[in-house]
């Protein structure tokens, strides 16, 4: 659907620069296609750099008449309202881009072809990323576990800390390490940038490890697959890790968690246990006691973006000390320190 040469405009109002945004960072910053402009009233006049921690003079503009008129063809919800579902007040913006004639790109659980498929013209589409494709898969059954290669999972103290991020920053210096490697998406941002994936939370828990297994099994000819992250065992609200280690069978595991966080984000008033403790939870779970694969985390992201670069590096080489692994934040720095982690020595 998405060709990665059409001009396409993400539609942020009132979030750019804010953690709702993720979307729009994720396609801005590993994104294919060019992005003419970001649409924000809020933050109209202003560039990307000067709201988030990326380097892009990508401009943010208030309509989405000045998206188009800068050559948009697509446009892409690059924010996500509690819930994940589209606000009804959004509907006159994306009717008057079908009108335009652009097409659509769609990370939220309201399916818009049900809403504006019919108004389709030829070569105009709507890509509604969280329905899955395909037959449903087979419930899991561990045959992952009979693979030979290395599956890592990208495991967080919470949700939004940074887990696709990182995920990406180590398949990249793995490939340029000359390693044969893939990034394997299960959500709708991770889908957006690699163009393929599956939607992990719009599957029934029935059926959500066994639509991993199938991913893993079907790319069984990498020989280091990191398989993007979801949700926290840390949050009461997050269902995702559980099919992701079982249908993975993971046998590594990257830790990734923003520095100086001691609660979680919502609810606020859990607390994230000692590092040492979190990584000791996951790789008990992630074994299920010797049922499936024994998988080790082997080093920790750290999400340092809103410090100073002397404070960074400080809180890298603490946790570092904690912990005994290796660590880094994989954007700011190199990821290359966690990706080595996962060669032979």
């Amino acid at each position: 659907m998405l060709d990665p040469k059409q001009p396409i405009a993400i539609f942020a109002e009132a979030t750019i620069g804010l953690i709702n945004a993720k979307a729009a960072e994720g396609m801005i910053r590993y994104g294919k296609n060019p992005v003419v402009a970001v649409i924000d009233s809020h933050a109209a006049g202003k560039s990307v750099s000067e709201l988030c921690k990326i380097e892009s003079e990508i401009p943010i503009v208030a309509t989405l008449d000045e998206a188009i008129a800068m050559g948009a063809e697509v446009l892409a919800l690059g924010t996500a309202p509690s819930g994940g579902r589209v606000p009804s007040e959004w509907i006159d913006v994306l009717q008057h881009a079908i009108n335009a004639g652009l097409s659509i790109v769609n990370g939220l659980h309201d399916r818009l072809n049900d809403v504006l498929g019919k108004q389709l013209k030829p070569n105009q589409w709507i890509w509604d990323i969280r329905t899955p494709l395909g037959e449903l898969p087979d419930i899991a059954t561990a045959r992952a576990a009979m693979l030979s290669n290395t599956r890592v999972l990208m495991v967080g103290t919470d949700m939004a800390v940074g887990k696709m991020t990182a995920g990406l920053e180590v398949h990249k210096s793995l490939c340029e390490l000359g390693a044969n490697a893939t990034f394997l998406a299960t959500g709708q941002i991770g889908i957006s940038i690699m163009g393929t994936g599956i939607p992990l939370d719009a599957y029934r828990v029935d059926h959500a490890a066994g639509a991993v297994e199938r991913m893993v099994i079907e790319n069984a000819k990498y020989d280091y697959q990191i398989i993007e992250g979801q949700g926290s065992l840390l949050h009461p609200g997050s269902t995702a890790n559980l099919p992701l280690m079982r249908g993975s069978c993971c046998n590594a595991m990257i830790l990734v968690h923003r520095v100086g966080m001691e609660m979680l984000d919502t609810p606020g008033d859990i607390r994230i246990p000692p590092l040492r403790d979190v990584i000791e939870l996951n790789e008990v779970t992630a074994s299920a006691n010797g049922a499936l694969t024994k998988a080790n985390v082997v080093g920790i992201a750290l999400n340092t973006r809103n410090l100073p670069a002397a404070q960074a590096a400080d809180a890298i080489a603490r946790t570092s000390q904690e912990t005994g692994l290796p660590v880094t934040d994989p954007v700011r720095f190199d990821a290359s320190v966690l990706a080595k982690c996962l060669l032979p020595a």
